[in-house]
């Protein structure tokens, strides 16, 4: 008796139609196509955000290199003994960050480092002790359109 309604239900049982698979797809594939161009923009946007941390403690190093020195620092080697969290690049195997003089390394001081996505942000500090901030690609990553961040 147990045997013979086990063997009931099994028969009775229906599996779902092709047109129920191919609708489930479907929603699955726009639901995906959906989601990745959002995640990818969100995985360019965490790099960017990466290079300007980066770019922020390279300053914050040139101001204590200056502290400590009375000059900046060009060396990138200076800025990561000051600072060894700079050891970790925002962009390994790309382009490297750079610390540079404007006009006289005593007095003032550029600083850049670039993103996976190719993003390269900036700060110049000038010898009158403005610092203005600039990346190189507007609408592209955390570079506003006024090429500003």
């Amino acid at each position: 008796m147990l045997l013979h309604t086990i063997r009931k239900r099994i028969n009775d049982e229906r599996g779902f139609t092709l047109i129920e698979l191919l609708v489930v797809i479907l929603i699955i594939g726009i639901l995906a196509a959906i989601a990745i161009p959002s995640f990818l923009s969100q995985k360019d946007k965490a790099g960017d955000a990466s290079a300007k941390s980066y770019v922020r403690n390279m300053q914050t190093a040139e101001e204590t290199y200056y502290t400590d020195n009375n000059t900046y620092t060009t060396a990138l080697t200076d800025l990561q003994r000051v600072e060894p969290v700079l050891t970790d690049v925002p962009n390994p195997g790309g382009t490297a960050p750079t610390a540079a003089a404007i006009t006289d390394i005593t007095r003032d001081y550029r600083i850049s480092a670039t993103s996976k996505a190719g993003v390269t942000y900036t700060i110049n500090r000038a010898a009158d002790g403005t610092t203005t901030r600039s990346c190189d690609r507007p609408n592209v990553g955390g570079c506003n359109a006024a090429s500003t961040w």
